[in-house]
């Protein structure tokens, strides 16, 4: 066998080989991972999504896919002759969006299904709505009344643990109902929070279209590869996060308080994002990890 082949041939087992004290820790434990961004717009991204997410399951990992559709419904909308509106970054609901806002949801959802599906590993699709896993109470932005939005109060995830023990990969639309059973539109990055403080997950991984987090945003090369909640509360309280970044750190930092081992923020552009971050050891994106755990890196 030529030299270059079989360095190549190395380099495949000593990957595998990086990968396996990652693959003990989290054997049987819960991952939740918020889909979204480009990786759903891009079909060779999203390919690569679902790759890495059944390979998890795979590996006996118990992953759990919370996904958006946000580009999606607003195509939809505007489809329908309406014109997407904003306030302070929500998405204003009135009924006949939240309509096409659930159809587009569940649409996004069975398609995702059909991917793990085709890739061999059982899954099923569910929103909110189903065994009651998210209730919601009216949502509003800055006093101002944005519809049928939905702010998370209970969650109970039952179906999620059902699911899990048959051996399925639960795949979750963040659509949820109130105390009169109407139906609310739900953040997706609240809904993969409020999903994996109830399970109690040992990841919630965000899929941005951001690398991660930085110190200076104006500097790439300011980019932090673990950052303790004690350092995400001065980078917020300095100032140095803002625009979408800053709900999202602040979702992190609440499901990390709230029993979530670890949170990564990850660029779901990069192919296989989710495996490079999960089973290397200096990964790729930003991990956001608890005063109390212990760092990964292996210099």
């Amino acid at each position: 066998m030529e030299e270059k082949n079989m360095q190549e041939i190395l380099q495949k087992a000593e990957v595998l080989i990086e990968a396996l004290p990652y693959i003990q820790r989290f054997n049987r434990k819960i991952i939740v991972v918020k889909y979204g961004g480009s990786a759903m717009v891009d079909e060779t991204l999203k390919q690569h999504v679902i790759q890495d997410v059944t390979l998890l399951k795979l590996v006996g990992f118990k992953p759990i896919i919370v996904h958006g559709g946000g580009k999606e419904i607003s195509r939809w909308v505007e489809k329908s002759g309406k014109e997407p509106v904003f306030v302070n970054g929500l998405r204003k609901t009135d009924a006949e969006t939240m309509e096409i806002a659930e159809m587009v949801l569940n649409k996004v959802n069975k398609s995702l299904v059909k991917l793990v599906q085709e890739l061999g590993v059982n899954a099923v699709g569910i929103s909110g709505k189903d065994g009651g896993l998210l209730t919601v109470e009216k949502k509003y932005a800055n006093g101002e009344d944005i519809g049928f939005v939905g702010e998370i109060t209970e969650v109970r995830p039952k179906i999620l643990y059902d699911l899990l023990e048959k051996d399925f990969l639960p795949i979750v639309c963040p659509v949820g109902m109130d105390a009169k059973f109407d139906s609310y539109n739900i953040n997706a990055d609240d809904a993969a929070c409020a999903i994996a403080r109830a399970v109690k997950a040992e990841k919630l991984a965000f899929l941005t279209d951001i690398e991660g987090v930085y110190k200076n945003p104006d500097d790439k090369d300011t980019l932090i590869s673990e950052l303790p909640v004690a350092d995400a509360r001065e980078l917020i309280e300095s100032g140095y996060i803002g625009g979408g970044m800053l709900p999202k750190l602040n979702n992190c930092i609440d499901a990390i308080e709230n029993g979530v081992s670890r949170v990564h923020i990850l660029d779901g552009r990069i192919a296989h994002c989710l495996l490079l971050e999960i089973f290397t050891n200096r990964g790729i994106g930003t991990a956001i990890i608890g005063e109390k755990e212990r760092k990964f890196y292996h210099e």
